[in-house]
């Protein structure tokens, strides 16, 4: 005889509802905790409208991560070849006395750097000690502790905020139980899910590979030694008695081979680039550089300035590749708009070297727009990174224009404290176009002015010279006369050569 459950008035909930109600718990929770400080509030993100077309922003928002849905067993011990999938973590951090505050900003930068590549931030604890333990970074009896909060939290990983050795890694991962990552981990993730062109792709994967090589490790099969020559099955035959190679050297080897490959194709890159810039420069056409920290607003001042439709996210390191834009002033001179790589404290070295050909746009700028949010909590460290990294390319030199962008969010107090920092900074905000004018005079006041100035009379038969005056050169005063048109300019040296003919 089968027994028939009794009747409850409990409704039947359907699985996926279940699933969904848990995963909408989960958002929740997350809105408790509140987003990472680096990113701004979802109200405040600048306006569609002044973008242009965001067909990246669609393509990159085309599939999203359901949370709530993995089935991954917990009880994992060889955390050496689980998934790297930053999904809820941990963030660790070290810190000297009188340090705390940095460190606070630190860790709620490396928070936004977790949530852009895709986590779930649960928790951040510090440590305060004079120097990071050489074993497991924060020393044996905090790292217990640090297995205790990853245990309550139900963690999956543990960032930390710094670029650990590989023995420290491996150490903290045998204690904690779970996958121990750092900050350059998260950085270069970042970058090679929002790298598009075939030179950002192959710029990250050279610094993803310079990371790796000293960090390969391998057990079994990994340290056993490659048998060669003629070796039968019973392990006789000449060129077989030697030591061999081992598996992990042999990854070694491709990954150098391949980092070669990558090196020459990243050089290959070079003369198209020169070939672009040398054209400016023989036309003379002056560059500006807009650069500063990442998720400071350089591309939605970017498109407020030229309707350029380059990728606006709320996120850091949105865009990678360097974007040039054509722009003119209001007397008629051409100038170009470059939106650059954005910068963040303890940026990787790695990444630094790969992408030194894209930082050559800022070297090469005569007018450097030197983009913070100012309403950002540190912004004088802001100022003072993006000042080393334009050091590092010898631009040290070249006139600098500070921008505090995001203005609409900046109350009178924090502006004057911000006004301290940079006496002559202008305020802006990309969202509102609050001293988008002021900062447009301001860049073509910088601009330098053509070399050679001159009076000519130019016959009305020769109009591509008075066109070419007017897109290379600055005219100070246009008569038309019997004979031609009687012109006052300002033009490059080679444009002057071609007008000797007419000089007056």
């Amino acid at each position: 005889m089968i027994d028939t459950p009794e009747p409850t008035d409990e409704p039947q909930t359907d699985p996926v509802d279940r699933v969904l109600a848990r995963a909408d718990a989960r958002a929740r929770v997350r809105g408790d905790l509140g987003s990472a400080q680096a990113l701004q509030d979802a109200s405040t993100v600048t306006d569609a409208d002044a973008d242009g077309a965001q067909w990246d922003r669609e393509e990159r928002a085309a599939l999203r991560r359901v949370a709530g849905l993995s089935t991954e067993l917990e009880d994992v011990t060889e955390v050496e070849y689980r998934q790297l999938r930053l999904e809820n973590v941990v963030l660790v951090g070290v810190h000297p006395q009188g340090e705390q505050e940095n460190a606070e900003n630190s860790l709620r930068e490396l928070a936004a750097l977790a949530e852009t590549a895709g986590a779930v931030v649960l928790d951040g604890v510090l440590q305060r000690r004079p120097h990071p333990d050489p074993a497991t970074y924060v020393g044996r009896g905090k790292a217990e502790e640090l297995r205790s909060i990853v245990a309550a939290t139900g963690a999956d990983t543990v960032i930390a905020d710094t670029e650990l050795a590989p023995s420290q890694r491996r150490a903290l991962e045998d204690v904690v139980k779970v996958k121990v990552i750092d900050r350059t981990t998260v950085i270069l993730d970042i970058f090679s899910q929002h790298a598009k062109s075939r030179e950002g792709k192959a710029q990250v994967e050279l610094a993803q590979l310079e990371y790796l090589l000293p960090r390969l490790r391998g057990w079994g099969d990994s340290m056993s030694r490659q048998a060669g020559g003629q070796v039968g099955a019973g392990g006789a035959g000449m060129g077989s008695r030697g030591p061999g190679e081992t598996k992990i050297e042999l990854d070694r080897r491709r990954i150098r081979t391949r980092m070669a490959q990558l090196r020459r194709q990243i050089r290959d890159f070079g003369p198209a680039r020169e070939a672009k810039r040398a054209e400016r420069r023989r036309n003379t056409i002056p560059g500006v550089a807009i650069t500063g920290y990442t998720n400071a607003g350089k591309s939605s001042l970017l498109n407020r300035l030229t309707q350029a439709g380059v990728l606006v996210e709320n996120a850091l390191f949105a865009t990678l590749d360097a974007t040039v834009r054509r722009s003119i002033t209001a007397d008629g001179r051409v100038f170009t708009l470059t939106d650059t790589v954005g910068f963040v404290r303890n940026l990787p070295h790695q990444l630094v070297e790969a992408f030194r050909s894209t930082l050559e746009e800022v070297g090469s700028a005569d007018v450097i727009v030197h983009v913070v949010d100012g309403s950002h909590p540190d912004p004088a460290a802001q100022l003072a990174t993006v000042r080393d990294v334009i050091g590092d390319v010898g631009a040290r030199d070249t006139r600098e224009i500070v921008v505090f962008n995001k203005a609409d969010l900046v109350d009178a107090d924090t502006r004057l404290v911000l006004r301290g920092l940079v006496p002559s900074a202008l305020f802006v905000s990309s969202r509102t176009g609050e001293g988008i004018e002021e900062l447009r005079q301001v860049v073509e006041e910088a601009l330098p002015l053509p070399a050679v100035e001159l009076h000519a009379l130019v016959p009305y038969d020769r109009g591509d010279l008075v066109s070419a005056i007017h897109e290379h050169g600055m005219i100070l005063l246009e008569r038309h006369e019997e004979d031609g048109t009687a012109l006052h300019v300002r033009v490059p040296a080679v444009l002057a050569g071609r007008l000797a003919p007419f000089v007056r």
